[in-house]
C-alpha cells in the first residue's frame, strides 16, 4: 500500500473545504485514489494487497468523509506531478530490494528479486529458456564460444536449437564443436557464468522492458472522458508543463484515427458495431467523418448518415464512450499486426 501513499505518511496534502483546512495523510491519499479508481480499475490493486493492508486502507476509506471535486483534482495532479518529476518517486531494483530487506528475511528477498529481475523460471537456465531466441542470440554472439557452449548445454534443447540457427554460421559451428568436446562443467564455472548472466544480461533485459511513467499516465488519460481529461491536463500544465506535454504527445485520441490509411480504416470498420460507429462519428471532426464515409460503399455511407441524423442530440458522455470503444478496437487490431497506427510526431511511427 505504500506505493499508493504518494508522498508518504510524513507528507500531507492541505486542501480547503467549507473554509477550513484539512490534511490528508498517506493512507488517506491512498483511500481517495482507490475510491476514484472504483472496482473496475482498482480491482487489480486490491487483489495485490495483503489482508493487513486491506484493513488499513478500508479503515482510512471509511473515515474519509466528503471528498470534493477540487480535493480529488489536487490529489491526482500531485500524484501525476510526483510520478513525472525526476527523482520524486523512483522505483528500481535497488530501492525495491532495500524496502523488502527491511520487512523480510534476506533469503526470501533474494528469491523474490531473482524472480522479478528476469523472465519467469525457478533458476537462471529456466529463465533463459523464456527469453526470445533473437534477444539471447544477440547477446551470446559477443561472448566466447566456450561460454556460449556452456549456456546452450544448460537450456532447453529446442530453445538452444533456435538460438544456434540465428548465430553467425562460423561462430555457431565453433560453439557446436565446443559442446561436443565439453565434459562436465565445474560448479564454480557454472556459478560464474550464472552471475555474469544475471548482472550483465538479465538486469539489462528487464531495464529495457521497463515502461516509462508518462506512457502509463497517457493510457490513464486516454480512459478519461474529454471533460475530465481537459481538467487534469489544464491543471498539470500549470504544475508541470513538460510532463503535460509528454503525456499529450503519447496519448492516442479519436482524432488520431484520421491518420490511418484506407486499408486500416476498412479493417477497423469490419470490427466496429454500427451503432457505436454512428455515435462516435457524431462527435468527430468533419475530416475524420469524411475519411470513414469515403471508405464505405455509397449505400452504407448514406445509411450511416441517415442513422446519425435520426440520433438527434446525444450526450457527450455517450460519444466519449463510443469513441473510446473504437480506439480500443484500433489498438487491439494494431497489437495483432492487422493495422498500423501512426501518431505522425516527427518521423516516428508507433505500432500500439
Amino acid at each position: 500500500m505504500s506505493n499508493l501513499q504518494l508522498s508518504g505518511t510524513a507528507g500531507v496534502l492541505t486542501v480547503s473545504t467549507d473554509g477550513t483546512q484539512r490534511d490528508l495523510t498517506g493512507p488517506e491519499k491512498a483511500a481517495v485514489m482507490m475510491l476514484a479508481l472504483g472496482d473496475r480499475h482498482g480491482g487489480p490493486i486490491w487483489r495485490s494487497l495483503d489482508e493487513i493492508e486491506i484493513k488499513h486502507l478500508s479503515l482510512a476509506m471509511s473515515k474519509l468523509g466528503p471528498i470534493t471535486p477540487q480535493m480529488l483534482d489536487d490529489l491526482l495532479v500531485e500524484f501525476v506531478t510526483k510520478v513525472s518529476s525526476s527523482g520524486a518517486l523512483m522505483g528500481n531494483f535497488d530501492t525495491t530490494e532495500r524496502l523488502l530487506l527491511s520487512v523480510l528475511p534476506s533469503d526470501k528477498v533474494n528469491s523474490i528479486m531473482e524472480e522479478i529481475r528476469g523472465p519467469a523460471g525457478r533458476n537462471m537456465w529456466e529463465k533463459l529458456s523464456n527469453v526470445q531466441e533473437n534477444v539471447l542470440a544477440n547477446y551470446l554472439k559477443n561472448e566466447y564460444p566456450q561460454t556460449v557452449a556452456v549456456v546452450l548445454s544448460k537450456i532447453k534443447s529446442d530453445h538452444a536449437a533456435r538460438v544456434l540457427a540465428i548465430l553467425p554460421e562460423e561462430f555457431a559451428l565453433e560453439v557446436v564443436n565446443r559442446m561436443l568436446k565439453m565434459e562436465s562443467v565445474q560448479k564454480d564455472v557454472l556459478d560464474k557464468v550464472e552471475q555474469t548472466l544475471r548482472i550483465e544480461f538479465m538486469s539489462n533485459l528487464t531495464n529495457t522492458q521497463r515502461r516509462d511513467a508518462h506512457e502509463i499516465m497517457a493510457e490513464i488519460f486516454n480512459n478519461f472522458d474529454r471533460t475530465t481529461e481537459a481538467r487534469f491536463i489544464t491543471q498539470l500544465e500549470e504544475e508541470n508543463r513538460d510532463a503535460a506535454d509528454r503525456i499529450k504527445a503519447l496519448m492516442f485520441t479519436f482524432d488520431d484515427l484520421g491518420k490511418l490509411d484506407s486499408a486500416a480504416i476498412q479493417t477497423l470498420l469490419r470490427g466496429v458495431e454500427k451503432d457505436k460507429l454512428g455515435l462516435a462519428l457524431k462527435g468527430a471532426k468533419e475530416s475524420v467523418r469524411e475519411l470513414f464515409f469515403s471508405n464505405m460503399s455509397a449505400r452504407a455511407s448514406a445509411l450511416l448518415k441517415e442513422d446519425m441524423e435520426q440520433l438527434g442530440p446525444v450526450r457527450l458522455r455517450d460519444v466519449d464512450e463510443a469513441q473510446s470503444y473504437m480506439i480500443n478496437i484500433a489498438k487491439d487490431l494494431a497489437a495483432k499486426g492487422e493495422i498500423m497506427i501512426s501518431k505522425n510526431k516527427g518521423e516516428d511511427e508507433l505500432v500500439l
